[in-house]
């Protein structure tokens, strides 16, 4: 079968390569879509940092580069291993892709995605989305029912914004900001919409403005380049300040503008991935007394956000901005989000 893998920055070969082996307890997919991540961007021009360099395979998989990639993929059932008897061939799925240790409980309440050793199919091994089939365990198959196959390609990510919201501790008709309306910043944004929060938009790209405006997700929208957002966020909001605000930028004067602008005892959520260690204005986080919480991935969300989707109060079809085929993943795919970033939300690959 045809795969995109990673043997170097800036060298993502289409390979042929032998299919998956179905194995008890396990699931075969062949894939439909898979999404381009922002992780995904960052190894093709950074990596590896998440995919295990040669002489360092990772301790679960025991797989080193090349690595087939993808992690946000929907497909179809093809195949079920002995003992998975609760689904059926055909049924359209999305698949939580996590590498964990097999002693990881998962049991309600339990942070799984903080487990030692974890790390991600199409990264880490275990093959990926940017192929056409891949094997995955039981526990980590979740049906989408009649949500589309290239929508669904974005469960995965808006399982992040989930999570996000869900260490926010945010509430039905408090005010938030987000810091950035990339993918991520524009599904965090669904979310809290989604959830009865007033979404405020902070973002200096003319189509991701839009593109928050149209979709829907933002209640207000202003560019920092052109306005003091701080400043017009205590003007909606009474002087008080946001309630809670999500960094998705991995910019440090985002992070500056929005420890200004939540309230005091307010709560800043970061998102977003640096590549680099920020600084941090510890004077207005004590004086403030702001919350400053991380977030990893997801844990316990893939349900939620599937159940908002299929109850209409998340649309994912305007989020998708190109479709494209996988023999061109490179030059239409990456190519394409390093030199059109502010055009692309999310750029879906069909094998």
């Amino acid at each position: 079968m045809k795969a995109a893998r990673f043997y170097a920055a800036e060298d993502i070969r289409i390979d042929d390569i032998p299919e998956p082996e179905l194995r008890p307890g396990t699931v075969m997919v062949d894939i439909a879509w898979n999404g381009i991540c922002g992780s995904d961007l960052h190894e093709y021009l950074e990596g590896p940092i998440f995919i295990p360099a040669p002489g360092h395979p990772h301790p679960i998989t025991r797989e080193e580069l090349p690595i087939t990639m993808g992690h946000e993929f929907s497909g179809t059932i093809s195949a079920l291993g002995a003992g998975v008897t609760d689904l059926q061939i055909g049924q359209s799925v999305v698949v939580e892709p996590y590498i964990m240790r097999d002693d990881v409980s998962m049991e309600p309440g339990e942070e799984y995605q903080l487990a030692p050793d974890t790390n991600f199919v199409g990264l880490a091994g275990h093959g990926g989305g940017l192929s056409e089939k891949v094997v995955a365990d039981r526990k980590w198959i979740h049906p989408v029912g009649d949500i589309p196959l290239d929508q669904a390609a974005l469960i995965e990510p808006l399982a992040v914004s989930h999570h996000a919201f869900t260490r926010s501790g945010a509430k039905a008709g408090q005010v938030a900001l987000i810091g950035g309306a990339g993918p991520i910043g524009l599904l965090t944004a669904a979310v809290l919409k989604a959830e009865g929060l007033t979404v405020i938009v902070s973002e200096i790209s003319a189509a991701r403005k839009e593109k928050a405006t149209t979709t829907g997700v933002a209640d207000h929208v202003f560019d920092p380049t052109e306005v003091n957002v701080a400043e017009e966020v205590r003007k909606l909001t009474d002087g008080k300040g946001a309630d809670v605000a999500f960094e998705c930028s991995s910019v440090n004067p985002v992070l500056d503008m929005l420890i200004d602008a939540v309230k005091p005892t307010g709560t800043i959520v970061n998102v977003s991935i640096w590549g680099r260690p920020a600084t941090i204005d510890m004077v207005k986080i004590v004086t403030k007394e702001i919350a400053l919480i991380g977030t990893m991935a997801y844990a316990h969300d893939h349900h939620a956000v599937i159940k908002l989707v299929q109850d209409g109060k998340i649309d994912l079809e305007p989020f998708i901005t190109s479709r494209i085929a996988l023999d061109d993943v490179v030059k239409e795919g990456f190519k394409r989000l390093v030199n059109n970033n502010e055009t692309e939300v999310k750029i879906l690959v069909h094998p």
